[in-house]
């Protein structure tokens, strides 16, 4: 043994381990098996699992199962996990060995050689802590991992509705601003019957809201544990009462309600849990592309396109063009949703490869989980601050579309019917004449009836238009 390396051994043989490491033997030949992507796991799976370890210390503790001087060790260095102290020493690589066992070691490893060092031992002496009969006690892999999934979804979320409730508030602030500007609204990309800027912008707050209402309620689902079904479902090596008191002392540590499964079997073998949440998460996505893309195409021009509204000038948008503004914050937004779509077909399609007892496949359920709403917290925070909040209108630009618009003529339908209608549409457009002049030149209405039923601002409250006029009977 040099300097800086120790000689570890595991079950399959001696390995040489960085003398600094906490983790040992079995991390480090995950290391070097899987030398795949270069990423680590995110924090918020390491939380997971360091609160996994500190509560089922305790609990055996608590069962008379584990001395409580080995206990209170653990649970100081899982401490230290939970913390964030540790982080740089979970070094497996997301794409791993089926299950997370890997992932799971390194957390056994690190808080055993933390707890080691804590009881005066050196870094590798097992026979003070051991991370399988110790650390790892009442748990396997495969209870663990989809547990601490579920927690650190859990600690994730709020911070996720957080930046979904501030988009939706800022487009619902911009939509109040945008009420009085009256637009031609278009279905097919054609034109249709007037709306209001501000009424567009309402209905995106709405859908960013409600999608943030899926969310919620697809998180429900996380909450229910399968922990202390062991490997199979049937609670082998723990404790009765493990599984019940893990619960609790997980709820008391996380901060937030968690549930006991009903069946530990389906607990274990079904990632039906994770897909209904990642398909909350797309569906915000899909929405978010929408909007993001509407928005672009309102900005577009300005000198040849809608023109209707003004994005924020946050850089340069062009390295040969001078003065071109590009949409780039609806741009990020876009390109980040869609890597949360593959992120989601990812889980769905992994979630559907678990074969009886155990779905090994849980290891890339948990990146791509974590990946997405870390994506999205980031993608949506930006462009609610450095876009939707600067956004301007355009009304000059807006009333000027809407007054070349023939499908005002919606309006009078009630009056004149729809094939007169067609008519008056077609010769406005032939002749560069507006509705109002052809429908008074034709002898369908009087100035003053075609002035109130062309009111676009009265057409954006709805209703029939005709109703009560003389020329309706």
């Amino acid at each position: 043994m040099t300097e800086n390396i120790r000689v570890e051994a595991d079950s399959l043989g001696e390995v040489e381990v960085p003398a600094a490491a906490y983790y040992g033997a079995q991390t480090q030949r995950a290391v070097a098996n899987f030398p795949i992507s270069g990423m680590k796991p995110y924090s918020a799976f390491i939380w997971g699992i360091g609160v996994i370890k500190l509560a089922a210390a305790e609990v055996n503790r608590d069962l008379g199962l584990l001395k409580p001087r080995l206990a209170d060790a653990i649970v100081s260095a899982a401490r230290e996990v939970i913390d964030g102290k540790l982080d740089d020493q979970f070094v497996v690589d997301p794409f791993q060995a089926g299950a997370g066992t890997s992932h799971n070691m390194n957390a056994n490893e690190v808080i055993a050689n933390r707890a080691i060092e804590l009881l005066g031992g050196r870094r590798g002496d097992y026979g003070l802590v051991s991370p399988n009969d110790h650390v790892n006690m009442s748990q396997s892999t495969n209870d663990t991992i989809p547990t601490a999934i579920r927690l650190g979804c859990l600690l994730r979320l709020a911070p996720l509705l957080d930046t979904i409730d501030d988009l939706s508030g800022a487009l619902d602030d911009k939509g109040h601003e945008f009420l009085p500007i009256v637009k031609s609204g278009r279905t097919h990309l054609q034109d249709a019957v007037p709306v209001r800027l501000g009424q567009e912008f309402g209905a995106y707050a709405k859908a960013v809201a409600r999608a943030g209402d899926k969310i919620r309620l697809a998180a429900e689902g996380l909450r229910r544990l399968g922990i202390g079904g062991t490997a199979t479902g049937t609670g082998l090596n723990a404790h009765p009462q493990y599984h019940a008191r893990m619960v609790v002392r997980l709820s008391e540590l996380c901060g937030f309600q968690l549930y006991e499964s009903d069946n530990l079997f389906e607990s274990m073998q079904s990632m039906a849990d994770f897909v209904f949440f990642s398909g909350a998460l797309r569906a915000l996505a899909q929405d978010l592309i929408r909007i993001a893309n509407d928005l672009r195409l309102l900005a577009s021009g300005p000198a040849t396109g809608l023109d209707e509204i003004r994005m924020p000038a946050v850089q340069p948008g062009s390295s040969i063009m001078p003065g071109k503004i590009n949409p780039v914050l609806a741009e990020m937004l876009d390109m980040a949703c869609f890597h949360v779509l593959g992120n989601d077909l990812t889980v769905t399609l992994a979630a559907q490869a678990g074969q009886l007892e155990l779905n090994v496949m849980m290891p890339v359920i948990a990146h791509d989980l974590f990946e997405m709403m870390h994506v999205l917290t980031g993608a949506i925070g930006a462009f609610t601050l450095r876009c939707v909040r600067g956004l301007q209108a355009n009304p000059a630009k807006a009333e000027g579309w809407l007054a070349r618009n023939a499908v005002l003529v919606t309006a009078l339908n009630p009056v004149i019917g729809y094939l007169r209608g067609a008519e008056v549409a077609r010769e406005a457009a032939a002749t560069g004449r507006t509705i109002r002049d052809v429908v008074i030149a034709g002898g369908y209405l009087s100035a003053e009836e075609a002035d109130r039923l062309l009111d676009a601002t009265r057409m954006t409250d709805g209703g029939i238009q005709g109703l009560g006029s003389p020329s309706s009977t």
